[in-house]
């Protein structure tokens, strides 16, 4: 379905985001496809039954972990990567071995009908459907029993799914977002780093990505020169004028711009602007644009931003910034920009989030052997390569016994004599038992 709709798909992305054909295809696209041939090519394996010891008090037995499928999942996927974020949860749930109904999201329509015209034409209707709609629908899918749900998206309509998915004790995978920060170290390749914050944050679908970079943190003395690489670099990528670049996304709809500009509005932080801030409502582009020092209590800094803004927050120290990340809700994604191996050290020990990514940024996601998630307010549950398979699968307690091995301790009556060799067999072993036997007991 992939390789045969490359161009359908690119389409339907451009048409909902102006997402360029390159970025469509790296960040999109090709994941997905990804994520399908990982999926045939592991699956025998990952269906294989696990092996598992048995104790002392079972023997002689064996025992396995068995994953079932388990049944009909519900996916509820977004608009900022809506074909991936669609598709890589469902081959998890086929994979699983699950029925699936996926909601893509109306705000990204294009790709949406795209995905009903797919799924209808290559897939199997018995076992894979899509549900287009909005607000309506997605709260009658909600009303109906579910054996898992996925959602992603913002926390606020994660909070009603988790309540909706409670009436029936559904099991719920939320893949949220949050405050993603970067911390940059004073003693980094600059070029380097600032191109891998662009990728992280404006060549991401122009900041609408809930694991690019959201704020950065640095020191007093080190923020200007972090300004000026940057805004080289991001002339280099889209050119002296950005508002006319073919390279970079629009922000998805008229509601999410103008919730952008009272962000950048607001008072005290619109005079915090040192590049950008250009912007065209009328065709929904708006320029990269870097603040320095916003006020930490402005909404820019409370907000998950979701856009092409980025403010720079100054430190005396750079460890000082793990209080400062610590002190906003766990983020799904945290970053450090460095060359100190104990600062990395720190970073990871004393830094709670969804996933880490030292010297970089987005790219742990690829990373099929990592698992995808959020941790509190970023979410709960995770999925991508084995991890996708088993969240949609249970995972059985099977032991096996023959007839043979039956001994009478266990069943009435409790004789003295039988309490001596339960309690010498649970706590010593055979060997207590022997010792029990010949009246070596501690007791």
């Amino acid at each position: 379905m992939i390789v045969e709709n490359e161009k359908e798909i690119a389409k339907a992305l451009y048409d909902d985001l102006s997402k360029p054909e390159f970025e469509a295809f790296i960040s999109e696209i090709s994941n997905a496809k990804s994520s399908c041939e990982l999926a045939l090519k592991e699956l025998k394996h990952w269906m294989k039954p696990e092996k598992a010891k048995t104790s002392i008090s079972t023997f002689p037995s064996s025992a396995e972990i068995v994953s079932e499928p388990l049944g009909v999942v519900l996916v509820i996927s977004t608009w900022n990567f809506p074909f991936l974020l669609s598709v890589d949860p469902v081959i998890g749930a086929i994979a699983a071995g699950n029925a699936v109904v996926l909601k893509p999201s109306e705000i990204s329509p294009a790709t949406s009908s795209l995905l009903v015209n797919l799924f209808d034409k290559y897939l199997d209707k018995s076992a894979v459907r899509v549900v287009e709609g909005a607000v309506p629908e997605t709260s009658a899918l909600l009303e109906q029993k579910w054996d898992k749900i996925l959602y992603t998206g913002s926390s606020r309509v994660g909070r009603i799914v988790m309540t909706a998915a409670a009436k029936h004790l559904t099991p719920v995978i939320l893949e949220l977002g949050g405050k993603c920060p970067a911390i940059v170290d004073s003693n980094v390749n600059l070029q380097v780093a600032t191109r891998r914050i662009i990728a992280g944050k404006w060549q991401c679908n122009n900041g609408q990505a809930c694991i690019g970079v959201d704020y950065v943190i640095t020191t007093k003395d080190f923020a200007p020169k972090l300004i000026d690489a940057l805004r080289k670099e991001l002339e280099d990528c889209f050119g002296r004028n950005p508002m006319e670049s073919k390279d970079i996304s629009r922000i998805v709809s008229l509601n999410h711009f103008t919730r952008l500009e009272r962000l950048l509005d607001e008072d005290n932080v619109s005079n915090k602007i040192v590049l950008g801030g250009q912007r065209d409502q009328n065709k929904l582009r708006m320029a990269p644009t870097i603040l320095l020092d916003v006020p930490k209590d402005s909404q820019i800094m409370q907000d998950e931003i979701f856009g092409p803004l980025l403010p720079i927050i100054t430190v005396e120290n750079v460890k000082d910034s793990f209080d400062a990340i610590n002190s906003k809700p766990k983020p799904l994604a945290a970053y450090l920009f460095t060359n100190d191996e104990k600062l990395k050290e720190s970073f990871v020990q004393n830094v709670s989030a969804g996933g880490m990514l030292i010297n970089d940024t987005i790219l742990h996601v690829t990373v099929d052997t990592l698992p995808f998630g959020g941790v509190e307010e970023s979410g709960m549950g995770s999925y991508h390569g084995k991890f996708s398979f088993d969240a949609f699968s249970h995972k059985k307690a099977v032991l096996y016994r023959s007839f043979n091995g039956d001994a009478s301790i266990r069943y009435p009556p409790y004789t003295e004599s039988k309490k001596k060799l339960m309690k010498a067999l649970i706590s010593d072993g055979i060997f207590g038992m022997l010792l029990a036997l010949i009246g070596w007991s501690k007791d």
